[in-house]
């Protein structure tokens, strides 16, 4: 006989469990989240162990606000909530910004792009285009981009609207493609949802 295999819980269920009780569920959340939150951290830090230690503290305050996880709520934009708090506070703490170290070939590949020493300056090129633009443009940014949020779960993470983040990030890609070109997200097909990037070549 063939083995059935069980559905695959949600983000939601999982953290239901996990406030039940059940580490293995905070385990599995951890083993999803923490690849994305990473990323997101480390595109504003010159240090990889900074934007591990972020991911970490995301993690504790999840632990320590499980309880006021409200049913019905999504995980995925209270949990990058959380995230864009803590770095913001870094920062704050810190009275400074980290720039993205234009030498650093650890900056994370944004996009599919070629392959060896081209995708390498591709994404050292998309580092800078992205440095360059306002903070709120690229925040918003990120959460759709990178982080694969939808515009209704960004505009939860920032704390603003549909609308206002919608233009933010309409502004944001066509600085980009401005700059970037085919390499870029196009800003006339982020409305279909997550924006489509040009074949590289």
């Amino acid at each position: 006989m063939l083995a059935i295999c069980a559905p695959v819980p949600s983000d939601e269920q999982l953290m239901a469990a996990y406030i039940a009780g059940d580490k293995a569920a905070f385990r599995e959340l951890f083993r999803r989240y923490s690849p994305l939150l990473q990323r997101a951290m480390a595109r504003d830090l010159r240090s990889l162990e900074e934007a591990n230690d972020l991911v970490q503290q995301t993690f504790l305050h999840l632990h320590r606000s499980r309880l006021d996880f409200e049913p019905g709520r999504k995980l995925k934009p209270w949990i990058f909530t959380i995230a864009l708090n803590l770095k913001r506070e870094y920062f704050r703490r810190n009275k400074r910004r980290h720039e993205t170290s234009l030498d650093d070939d650890r900056v994370p590949e944004p996009f599919e792009g070629p392959r060896g020493q081209e995708r390498s300056d591709a994404a050292r090129e998309m580092a800078r285009a992205l440095q360059a633009l306002p903070a709120e443009h690229r925040e918003v940014i990120e959460l759709h981009w990178f982080g694969g949020l939808s515009f209704p779960e960004v505009a939860e993470a920032v704390g603003s609207t549909v609308a206002a983040v919608k233009v933010r990030a309409h502004r944001g890609y066509v600085a980009l493609r401005a700059r970037l070109g085919e390499g870029s997200p196009d800003p006339e097909a982020m409305h279909e949802g997550k924006p489509s990037v040009a074949e590289s070549k």
